[in-house]
C-alpha cells in the first residue's frame, strides 16, 4: 500500500461549534491505484484528502505514506508535500501574473530545481497535457480546461507517487470534463502513479478502481 491511514480524524472550531470534518477513517490505497471520494457536499472528503496529503494535520491517528509512517512533530511536511505528493486544487490556484510555463516552473523551484532543467521539464509536462501551444499565456488568457491541465502538469512537476485532485471538473463542461479523465487515464499508464479524486459528480465513477463513499466524516 502506498497510502494507509488508521483513525484519522480532523475537528475544526471548538465547544459547541466544534465540527468533526473527519471522524475515525481508516483508509489505505494502492501503488497506481484510481480512487474516486464521493458524498455529498460537506462530508468531509476535501479534509480527508488533505490530511493524506500532509496538508492538515490530524487531531488523532496516524499516517503512512510509502510504508513510512508520518511523525508530524519531527518529519518535514513540506518535503512530503514536495516529494511524495502533487495537489489539484478545485480553484486551479495559478499566480495570475506568471505563464503557464512560469507556474509550472515555479514548483520546480521550491525542490531546487531551475533553470534549463526546470524549464525543459515544465516544457514537456505543458506538452503532455496538451498545452505546448499556450505556454507564454497567462491564466487569465486560458480556458477553464486549460487552467485545470496547467494545474495537473504542476502537480506532476516534482513526480510524485501520488496525486490528490479536489472536485478537478467542477469548473469544467462535459466536453472539457471527459479530456481531463483522458489526462487521468494517460498519467496511469506507468502504473507507478496513485490518483485520488474528490467528486461529487456520479458520471465520473466508471473511470474509478474503487469508489470509497463519505458521510458525515466517516467512510461509509
Amino acid at each position: 500500500m502506498i497510502i494507509e491511514a488508521k483513525g484519522l480524524t480532523k475537528k475544526f472550531g471548538q465547544s459547541a461549534a466544534e465540527i468533526v470534518a473527519v471522524n475515525q477513517v481508516d483508509i489505505s490505497i494502492k501503488m497506481g491505484e484510481l480512487v474516486m471520494i464521493m458524498g455529498d457536499s460537506g462530508c468531509g472528503k476535501t479534509t480527508l484528502i488533505s490530511l493524506l496529503g500532509c496538508i492538515l494535520t490530524p487531531d488523532e491517528g496516524e499516517l503512512r505514506i510509502n510504508q513510512k509512517l508520518v511523525d508530524y512533530e519531527n518529519d518535514d511536511l513540506s518535503l512530503i508535500r514536495r516529494r511524495d505528493v502533487g495537489f489539484v486544487f478545485q480553484l486551479f490556484n495559478l499566480i495570475p501574473y506568471l505563464t503557464a510555463l512560469e507556474n509550472v516552473m515555479l514548483a520546480m523551484d521550491i525542490s531546487n530545481t531551475r533553470g534549463f532543467e526546470a524549464e525543459k521539464r515544465a516544457k514537456n509536462l505543458l506538452t503532455r497535457v496538451g498545452l505546448e501551444h499556450r505556454l507564454s499565456h497567462r491564466p487569465g488568457q486560458l480556458s477553464g480546461g486549460e487552467k485545470q491541465r496547467v494545474s495537473f502538469a504542476r502537480a506532476l512537476a516534482n513526480q510524485p507517487k501520488i496525486i490528490f485532485a479536489d472536485e478537478p471538473t467542477a469548473n469544467l463542461d462535459s466536453r472539457q470534463s471527459q479530456n481531463l479523465m483522458e489526462l487521468v487515464r494517460e498519467l496511469r499508464q506507468d502504473g507507478q502513479t496513485t490518483i485520488a479524486i474528490v467528486t461529487h459528480y456520479q458520471e465520473l465513477r466508471k473511470n474509478a478502481d474503487r469508489v470509497i463513499h463519505m458521510k458525515d466524516g466517516k467512510i461509509i
